[in-house]
């Protein structure tokens, strides 16, 4: 008996029977059209009593959670990093913030309703950046686009945006793009402080009573994000009776005003200039390490940063400027910044003395030709002061 039915079974899958008429599956059958877009994420079907269960498709926004990085979240739901930073016009080096709203597709919303039926916002327009926002979403919200708002605010695709910020939104060019960040007006029932050159969230927060935990929730920050002169902070409500305190004097570029460094970076500061009398490196050569690690790090020696970024210089492990233990030693990575043939790093990195002519080139750009920041230009804000430093502590 065992034969016929055997030849039975033959003939009928020869003719199209499936497979599951004659016998139980022993698993579930995975198919793959060859004509699939693999970018996107693939429906898995369980076979099981209860039918066929399509897997959830990915939303069209998600918000971001403590711990969540762009590639996290772009892995989570299926996505290419790259796709993600696009349409939220993010950088590889833009930071994001728990409490963020992020856009999960490229595609404009499903009821264009309310961006159709508000025309092309007025000239002189303009929007106060709230927590969440992001360009992409701006843009859509008055009926523009990403490139028209960030040329009419001097801003590029690698720029941040922060609350309370204030953007022109209209396709008329701003008015002056000055290089400091403009600073809103406070909001009524909201007390602000201006930052200044050398502030720090920690120094704010003493100043106002206040904690650095209640300016990351007031201002949607976190203890890796970053601030800088000319920003605007949310410090907590103004008083009821009187009117803010006197405002801030207007931003001004970091050299044009000397700031006193505390203890710890004034610590940094001597070793770096005392490595670099050890090399045998200019003036200029130490103004330029001075600088750079104002700019990356405070002057101070920090266990995080963006990314895996460590230390005085932020140098990253994952780029090859040596482990993280290499890079938290402060006296190991400011050789490493200025290489040359005593660099601890070999020809593993580029230090300042590796790069051919930087003598000649602008302090700025020195400096960038070692970090490749997409920052560049800040720097060169630091370059009298690098200098008084280097006069006060050497």
């Amino acid at each position: 008996m065992r034969q016929p039915l055997a030849r039975r079974r033959a003939r009928y899958l020869q003719i199209g029977v499936p497979a599951a008429v004659i016998g139980s599956l022993t698993g579930p059958l995975t198919v793959v059209p060859a004509q699939a877009d693999t970018t996107a994420p693939i429906e898995r079907l369980q076979a099981g009593p209860g039918g066929v269960i399509p897997a959830t498709t990915t939303p069209s926004t998600y918000v971001v959670q403590p711990g969540d990085t762009v590639s996290s979240i772009a892995r989570q739901h299926g996505l290419r990093t790259v796709d993600v930073l696009a349409w939220n016009g993010l950088s590889w080096r833009s930071v994001i913030y728990p409490g963020q709203s992020l856009t999960l597709s490229g595609a404009p919303a499903a009821a264009p309703a309310a961006p159709v039926s508000a025309p092309t916002a007025p000239a002189g327009a303009s929007h106060v950046v709230v927590s969440g926002d992001t360009v992409f979403g701006i843009a859509q919200k008055y009926g523009t686009t990403v490139d028209a708002v960030l040329a009419a605010n001097g801003l590029t695709r690698a720029s941040v945006i922060h609350p309370g910020q204030t953007l022109a939104v209209s396709g008329a060019a701003a008015p002056a793009p000055a290089a400091a960040p403009q600073t809103p007006p406070p909001a009524a029932s909201t007390q602000t402080h201006v930052v200044a050159a050398g502030d720090t969230l920690f120094g704010i927060a003493q100043k106002y009573g206040t904690t650095t935990a209640a300016l990351f929730a007031l201002n949607g920050l976190s203890s890796g994000s970053i601030i800088y002169p000319g920003q605007s902070i949310a410090v907590g409500e103004a008083p009821a009776a009187a009117p803010a305190p006197a405002p801030a004097p207007a931003p001004s570029a970091p050299s044009q005003s000397f700031v006193s460094l505390d203890a710890e970076q004034a610590g940094n500061a001597a070793l770096i200039i005392r490595i670099g009398r050890q090399l045998g490196v200019s003036d200029r050569a130490i103004a330029i390490g001075l600088a750079t690690a104002m700019v990356e790090s405070s002057m101070r020696n920090l266990s995080w940063g963006d990314r895996d970024s460590l230390g005085l210089f932020q140098q990253r492990p994952s780029t090859g400027w040596g482990s993280p233990e290499q890079i938290l030693d402060a006296d190991r990575s400011t050789r490493v910044f200025f290489g040359g043939s005593g660099d601890p790093n070999g020809q593993a990195t580029r230090g300042l003395l590796d790069i051919s002519g930087w003598e000649s080139m602008r302090f700025t750009d020195a400096a960038q030709a070692v970090q490749i920041s997409a920052y560049p230009e800040r720097y060169g804000q630091w370059e009298t002061q690098a200098y008084q430093w280097l006069a006060q502590y050497g």
